[in-house]
């Protein structure tokens, strides 16, 4: 079920592996950095052709924070997704802390997302601090919540 994860890059196959999420709700195109069980680094390329400019806006677009905030989870995802007691296991959206949008994030925009995780707790929680970069530029950070189920 996993790719090499003995390397520091995961490449768009190797992600899918690793997440259940498949377009048009896969936020993360490449793992640039991969310390496991730790931390990741990924990268979401945004483009015009994103299905969520058509409404988001259609005379400015700008990526929805939700969506911002939805691909740091997923970086996360596979931080988690990499631990051995846990591998094979769905990592759920459990909650939120003092996330903040810091400036839109527009087409030609190269989010790169940092997770590192915080703690584990009981086997079924998991804690992430996480922040979205664009061009060195903070766009977006805060703490994050997952539940862990088979």
């Amino acid at each position: 079920m996993t790719a090499d994860l003995n390397t520091s890059l995961l490449t768009i196959e190797q992600i899918q592996k690793l997440l259940p999420h498949r377009y048009p709700f896969l936020l993360v195109d490449r793992i640039v950095v991969n310390n496991l069980g730790k931390s990741a680094v990924g990268i979401k390329n945004v483009t015009i052709n994103e299905p969520f400019f058509q409404g988001h806006f259609p005379h400015r677009p700008i990526m929805p924070g939700v969506l911002i905030v939805e691909a740091m989870a997923q970086v996360g995802g596979i931080v988690l997704a990499q631990l051995p007691d846990y591998i094979g296991q769905l990592s759920l959206f459990a909650g939120i802390d003092r996330v903040r949008f810091r400036r839109p994030v527009v087409p030609g925009d190269q989010l790169v997302i940092t997770a590192e995780l915080l703690e584990v707790k009981r086997k079924r929680f998991g804690k992430m601090q996480a922040k979205a970069e664009v061009g060195g530029q903070l766009v977006c950070d805060g703490t994050l919540m997952f539940a862990l189920v088979e």
